[in-house]
């Protein structure tokens, strides 16, 4: 099965806008995938990072499910994860066409300014290489 076939059945869907798969599992199937800041018809895009791998997808799931938002507010330093959402919206806007003036993707990790909003999102970026403190503790949630 070739990438974009993989990729839909992953999401249980076509995927709306051009993405490159950046993380790949053992076996070589797509984990996580970078998405375009903008969307073909111009639609802002926040969210840079998905989590498609569906083992992790599943793990990650269940930590949200165990309450994993709210603990990894409270574990991680707002200070640091304050500057991570600065970095990642720092990235993704870089990655808009040079002279883009209409609307554009907002707010950090999973289209948030502050907080936690999404720990797919957050363990998506940390492992395509993203200084992501969220990321960080999720993976030591999972692998802990």
């Amino acid at each position: 099965m070739d990438d974009a076939a993989t990729v839909t059945k992953l999401l249980g869907r076509e995927p709306r806008g051009r993405y490159d798969v950046v993380v790949r599992d053992d076996s070589g199937e797509p984990l996580v995938i970078r998405n375009d800041p903008l969307l073909e018809d111009g639609t802002p895009m926040p969210t840079r990072y998905w989590l498609v791998g569906a083992q992790a997808s599943d793990e990650v799931s269940r930590l949200e499910s165990r309450g994993g938002v709210r603990q990894a507010k409270a574990a991680v330093d707002p200070g640091e994860l304050a500057a991570a959402h600065e970095r990642y919206a720092a990235e993704r806007d870089a990655a808009l066409p040079s002279g883009h003036e209409g609307p554009r993707p907002t707010g950090g990790v999973g289209g948030t300014r502050r907080g936690v909003k999404c720990l797919h999102a957050h363990y998506a970026w940390y492992l395509a290489g993203g200084d992501d403190p969220v990321g960080r503790w999720i993976e030591a949630q999972l692998r802990g």
